[in-house]
């Protein structure tokens, strides 16, 4: 039995910021904990070195335990650790991503990257999740990175905060 999957998904959106803006939103913990979780997760962060070759170590949390969500890790969680495999800043992001779970279906490291570019009206963000574990279906992959997108653009597009 082999411990990866072929399968690759993809999401995209373009996004009202600059690539700076949204690569710096990746390297930081504190941006990674409101944007990162999908709609209806909350995120913990228990380790996070933003470099080439540092890793990570989270956990998404739903929010309501009372929908009969499964978590990946425990009942209401998915537990993951990260490596950043290559950052090009305000260009590229490649993440090696490895779910804690006894499950199978779960098993493997997900390479996840992340590209900037660009676009008239702002950055277009694109993301390519190669090696999908089997256990995550295509459509709850799908809207959980477009979920997750729609949470950086709300962060990004933010107006800073002027005080006189």
């Amino acid at each position: 039995m082999t411990d990866f999957s072929n399968r690759t998904d993809k999401a995209s959106l373009l996004i009202r910021a600059s690539p700076e803006k949204i690569y710096d939103a990746f390297l930081d913990p504190d941006a990674i904990a409101s944007w990162r979780p999908p709609s209806g997760m909350s995120c913990e962060i228990f380790e996070f070195d933003p470099r080439e070759g540092g890793r990570y170590r989270m956990v998404f949390r739903y929010n309501d335990t009372q929908q009969g969500a499964s978590g990946k890790t425990s009942m209401h969680e998915d537990e993951f650790t990260g490596k950043f495999k290559l950052l090009e800043p305000n260009q590229k992001i490649v993440e090696e991503v490895v779910f804690k779970s006894d499950d199978p279906a779960f098993a493997g490291n997900m390479i996840i990257t992340t590209t900037l570019q660009q676009a008239p009206g702002g950055t277009q963000v694109n993301i390519v999740a190669e090696q999908v574990p089997a256990g995550i279906s295509r459509e709850d992959h799908y809207a959980g990175m477009m979920s997750s997108l729609k949470n950086l653009a709300l962060y990004t597009e933010q107006e800073p905060d002027i005080t006189v």
